[in-house]
């Protein structure tokens, strides 16, 4: 923890005289995880010394019995220390701990934050110390797509997939509520690792949901003028996923939560506008293809009449030219077959 000092001054007007104030004002950065850097004995160890002192506290009960029976005076005494080694004992038995790869022990001292256990196996630590386990592991995200407006307000479904692991236990456990968060609508609080895991997926699911609103809101479905440049959904995968990791990286980081990969895997229009807008993508494609037949006829048309004119087959006036490039035109760019007419005539009049 860092105190940074920070001197302000303040004019005050007082009769007249000006007073000069400086206050001190001290800001704390919020605290993160450390490792818990109390004593943790190996596990085995002290699993052998238990049982060894369960053994011995159940001999010394049974003799001290067997002693009170004879009325002698240390039963009772050695009864009383038996019965306090045995709770003693007992105590210590809830001082084991089993971590497994990539999971993690909470550790609280009576409601003070002592750190953050991550050692891989069978330890004993004080019993007195409460504990709760999170896992580290990476986590997968598939959202269902939900209804946004695109910049220029046409409404775009739009889902996303997203993976996620947990990197700062003390702020994904002490910033925000995932105690009650665990179990919404009951009394009871959370502290199981399944229930403090799946507050914190809710909370992604409520951050990413947001995030998603943000960044679609930002660009057009597709450029429908194809002259503007800019980036939009459809043609800009990449810039729209880079982007979204940011903002969500933005939302996720008060929880201590990593974002390892966003991706937006579902893009459609709404189904309100799905028709129209269907039918605007054919109209375009159909303008389009128009646009490159009439240019391929166009060059034909110029070819035969270069190609009529240079190899002298026929002399054609203006009249006939231009009779038969209508001809060649309906013909080259219409949609059915042309059905041919025979000439028995001449060209002459």
């Amino acid at each position: 923890m860092h105190n940074i000092q920070n001197n302000l001054i303040y004019l005050r007007y007082q009769n007249d005289i000006i007073i000069i104030t400086y206050l001190n004002i001290t800001t704390m950065e919020k605290k993160s995880e450390v490792a818990f850097s109390g004593k943790a004995i190996n596990g085995f160890l002290m699993l052998f010394v238990n049982l060894a002192v369960l053994i011995l506290a159940i001999v010394g009960i049974v003799y001290s019995i067997i002693l009170l029976d004879e009325n002698n005076g240390l039963g009772g005494w050695l009864l009383a220390a038996c019965g306090l080694v045995l709770l003693l004992n007992i105590i210590c038995w809830c001082g084991f701990l089993l971590l497994e790869p990539n999971e993690a022990r909470v550790l609280t001292w009576f409601g003070k934050y002592s750190g953050t256990f991550t050692r891989t196996g069978f330890y004993w630590i004080n019993p007195f110390y409460s504990s709760k386990k999170v896992s580290l592991r990476a986590r997968n995200l598939d959202a269902e797509p939900i209804k946004v407006n695109d910049k220029t307000g046409n409404p775009v479904m739009i889902g996303l997939v997203l993976v996620w692991k947990l990197k700062d236990t003390y702020r994904a456990l002490f910033e925000v509520d995932t105690q009650t968060m665990a179990n919404p609508g009951a009394g009871s609080i959370g502290s199981d690792t399944r229930s403090i895991m799946n507050a914190l997926e809710r909370f992604v699911r409520v951050q990413s949901d947001a995030a998603l609103r943000q960044v679609a809101g930002q660009y057009a479905y597709d450029d429908e003028d194809a002259q503007t440049n800019e980036p939009t959904l459809r043609s800009s995968a990449d810039e729209i996923n880079e982007q979204l990791e940011q903002k969500l990286d933005e939302r996720l980081a008060l929880a201590g939560i990593e974002v390892v990969e966003a991706r937006i895997n579902y893009l459609a229009y709404a189904p309100e506008i799905a028709a129209v807008m269907l039918r605007r993508q054919q109209a375009s494609a159909i303008i389009t293809a128009r646009e490159k037949i009439v240019e391929g006829a166009v060059s034909m048309v110029k070819m035969a009449l270069q190609k009529l004119s240079d190899e002298d087959v026929v002399e054609l006036d203006d009249d006939k030219k231009a009779a038969m490039v209508s001809n060649l035109m309906v013909v080259l760019c219409g949609d059915d077959s042309a059905q041919p007419v025979v000439n028995a005539g001449t060209l002459n009049h």
